[in-house]
């Protein structure tokens, strides 16, 4: 086994194009983006001679808490190799990221996989070494899908009753319209909702630069498109979703709250999944679930409740996982400690 460097952008796209389980952040584009922020990157394939089997693009994030190193919802592996392989796989990723982190002044790897959360993956990771992180990374331990392969009158079928009801609501009201764009003149709008939901909600929103930068990096392969809600002409709700190997993602979405009874987000929402297989998408990914019965007091549970009533089903994956390279790790977890209590996730 050896792992090294990806040059090729088809190479990389080629190999998770005939993966299931994955999502945009684990793309070329993706890596792309983080480089457009300023990021530093490596993009790793794990081969077997000259058998491609895993890729993970790899983040150095530097913050004020401390320097680490990201794997974001990878590595992405065959689906094919047992859970020996996975392993001896993971071993040599550790190593090298072991030696990158001491070039870098890493003081710990975290890795977000989106490995299903049985008992045998958990044990992987724990055997390697690897601790649940103290908070989530990129809100995606768990997530809620839709197959949108059958025709519209199916979908629309199988959507809780209220839901569909809605939809034909705003469908039917003449004041409501919405408007498709992949223009980055547009963002401004969206910042506008953007902040005013920040504001009600309590949490720190994307940057105007970083809304720019994924809509525009993803824009240039026409996988990117934002969605606009509006009554009367004034902007009620807009989305941006992202569509990458055959999968739409409801990556960034925000609607102002004293439109609420019109429903616009119900029909924002089912024309993202009709402009979703118009482009040939298979699976509607609306980003992020937690129980709602469970913990009802969870701040996804509303936006959780909203995305089950369009039918689908979830994937829950194991807890996002810290590689200790340092003491000075134990600074960052406290801050996230304290972070997660906050946000009253």
């Amino acid at each position: 086994m050896e792992i090294r460097e990806i040059q090729s952008k088809d190479e990389w796209e080629g190999f998770l194009q005939n993966c299931a389980e994955k999502t945009f952040m684990q793309s070329w584009n993706w890596s792309e983006f983080q480089k457009l922020n300023g990021n530093k990157i490596w993009r790793f394939g794990i081969f077997y001679g000259e058998n491609l089997l895993g890729v993970f693009l790899v983040i150095k994030v530097t913050a004020k808490r401390g320097t680490f190193l990201f794997v974001p919802h990878g590595p992405v592996l065959k689906e094919s190799l047992r859970i020996s392989d996975k392993k001896e796989i993971m071993k040599g990723a550790i190593e090298m990221l072991k030696k990158i982190s001491a070039e870098e002044g890493a003081s710990f790897i975290r890795v977000s996989p989106i490995f299903e959360n049985t008992e045998s993956n958990n044990e992987l990771f724990s055997e390697l070494g690897f601790r649940p992180a103290p908070i989530h990374a990129s809100a995606y331990e768990a997530t809620w899908k839709l197959d949108i392969f059958p025709p519209e009158e199916e979908l629309l079928k199988n959507m809780r009753k209220t839901t569909r009801y809605l939809i034909k609501k705003a469908r039917e009201n003449s004041d409501i319209s919405i408007e498709k764009s992949a223009d980055s003149k547009d963002i401004e709008i969206y910042q506008m909702l953007n902040k005013k939901v920040s504001q009600r909600q309590k949490f720190v929103p994307f940057s105007e630069n970083f809304i720019k930068n994924e809509l525009e990096i993803f824009a240039k392969d026409n996988q990117s498109l934002f969605l606009f809600g509006k009554y009367k002409g004034e902007v009620i709700a807009g989305a941006l979703i992202i569509f990458w190997s055959g999968v739409a993602f409801y990556h960034q979405a925000a609607s102002l709250s004293k439109f609420a009874k019109l429903s616009i987000p119900y029909l924002l929402q089912w024309e993202a999944i009709k402009e979703s297989k118009h482009r040939g998408c298979a699976i509607y990914d609306f980003w992020g679930f937690t129980d709602p019965v469970k913990f009802s007091g969870h701040p996804w549970a509303g936006p959780t409740l909203f995305k089950m009533g369009f039918g689908g089903y979830k994937r829950e994956y194991i807890k996002t996982q810290d590689y200790i390279i340092s003491q000075r790790y134990w600074i960052n977890y406290i801050i996230e400690k304290i972070r997660k209590y906050t946000r009253g996730l």
